[in-house]
C-alpha cells in the first residue's frame, strides 16, 4: 500500500533514510570524481570527455539535493558531513593522475555502483510502501546506467 511520507512508520522512516543517505554519499564521491576528472582529463578524447565529466558532475549536483531533500520530506536527518559520506560510500576517490581511459572506466564502474545502491534503495521503499522515494530511485538508476553506458561507448574499439 503506497503512503505519503508523513505516514511512513518510524522504521520504514529510518530504513528509507540510511538507503538514501548511501545514496547521498555515493553521489558526493561521484560528483567530485567527476569535477577531478574534467579537469585533469588530457589526451585526443580532452574534448569530449571533458565535456561529459562535467555532464555528470552538474547533474549529480542537483541529484545530491534531491536525494537530501527526500530524506528530509520522510521526517529523518540528511547526512552532510564529507569525512563520513567517504568512509560509508562504495564509490572512492581518485588523484586524477589517470589516463582517460583508466578515467573512463572509474567513472563507468562508479555509474554502475550508483545505480546498483538505488536500484536497492528502490526495492526497500517499495517493500515499506513509500513509492516516492521508489519513484526518485528508479529515475536516479536510470540516469546513472545511462552515464554509465555513454562511457562505456568511448572504451569501445
Amino acid at each position: 500500500m503506497s503512503q505519503p511520507a508523513i505516514d511512513l512508520g518510524p522504521t520504514a522512516q529510518a530504513a528509507v533514510a540510511e538507503a538514501l543517505n548511501q545514496c547521498v554519499a555515493e553521489t558526493v564521491v561521484a560528483t567530485m570524481l567527476a569535477q577531478n576528472f574534467h579537469w585533469n582529463v588530457t589526451g585526443m578524447s580532452f574534448g569530449p570527455l571533458h565535456e561529459l565529466f562535467q555532464k555528470i558532475y552538474e547533474d549529480h549536483f542537483e541529484a545530491q539535493d534531491d536525494l537530501a531533500e527526500r530524506i528530509k520530506a520522510i521526517g529523518m536527518h540528511a547526512e552532510g558531513q564529507l569525512a563520513t559520506m567517504l568512509e560509508r560510500s562504495k564509490v572512492k576517490e581518485a588523484d586524477g593522475h589517470q589516463d582517460h581511459r583508466e578515467m573512463i572506466e572509474l567513472m563507468m564502474r562508479a555509474q554502475e555502483t550508483l545505480a546498483a545502491t538505488l536500484a536497492s534503495t528502490g526495492s526497500l521503499a517499495a517493500e515499506h510502501g513509500d513509492t516516492l522515494t521508489e519513484d526518485l530511485a528508479i529515475e536516479r538508476g536510470r540516469t546513472h546506467e545511462k552515464f554509465a553506458w555513454m562511457l562505456r561507448a568511448h572504451l569501445k574499439h
